[in-house]
């Protein structure tokens, strides 16, 4: 592995400097993007059966937005009714809104830095293949004639790189686009949450 590093020249260490942080997002990603930290199938029914005759104490509407972001987000619309008894529909569809919003900015975190890594991959290979073609060129200079050590050399800068930079772009942009299609599921999911909760939680407004 060295020995290819040092073939493919100073240009490939920022390839190698991606080829780390797209690894460690990618891994962060399916951690915190694992369904039973975002949205456990059956949390919202069991919040449901717990609040059907009562709203339930602080300290399980704390144990609730600790277990997940979709129960973050029941919680912040559980304090929104226990803060404000009359709390209107409209202002309690604006709270579950705004924890949406805050659960779509936690979801999406990192997701545009590889993105970034996707895309600029492809290009640090381009340069890095342009320099092997300067040496290239340079090889063929002098009144000596070609140098076929600088030859080799250029050739190896050119095709490591532009073969490295191919490996790194195509995964990221492959768990690139997986991770957005998660967050797109889970959004709806948030979505239908909310649209089931706010009914629910107006039962107690009225009884007030």
């Amino acid at each position: 592995m060295f020995s290819i590093i040092q073939a493919a020249g100073w240009p490939i260490w920022p390839l190698i400097l991606c080829s780390i942080v797209a690894l460690a997002l990618i891994i962060e990603r399916f951690s915190s993007l694992r369904t039973v930290r975002v949205a456990p199938p059956k949390l919202l029914d069991e919040v449901i059966a717990v609040t059907r005759s009562n709203l339930p104490a602080p300290d399980v509407v704390s144990k609730l937005a600790a277990n997940s972001v979709l129960g973050r987000v029941l919680a912040t619309g559980l304090r929104a009714v226990i803060t404000e008894p009359r709390i209107s529909e409209a202002n309690l569809r604006n709270a579950f809104e705004t924890a949406g919003r805050a659960a779509v900015h936690q979801m999406e975190r990192y997701l545009n830095t590889l993105g970034t890594i996707a895309a600029a991959a492809p290009l640090l290979g381009l340069l890095g293949t342009v320099i092997g073609m300067i040496e290239i060129f340079a090889s063929q200079g002098g009144a000596s004639g070609s140098d076929p050590q600088q030859l080799a050399h250029g050739i190896s800068v050119a095709l490591y790189n532009t073969a490295f930079a191919l490996m790194i772009a195509i995964p990221s942009l492959m768990f690139y686009r997986y991770f957005r299609g998660r967050v797109d599921e889970y959004v709806l999911d948030l979505e239908q949450a909310a649209e089931r909760m706010v009914p629910h939680l107006l039962r107690f407004t009225s009884q007030r």
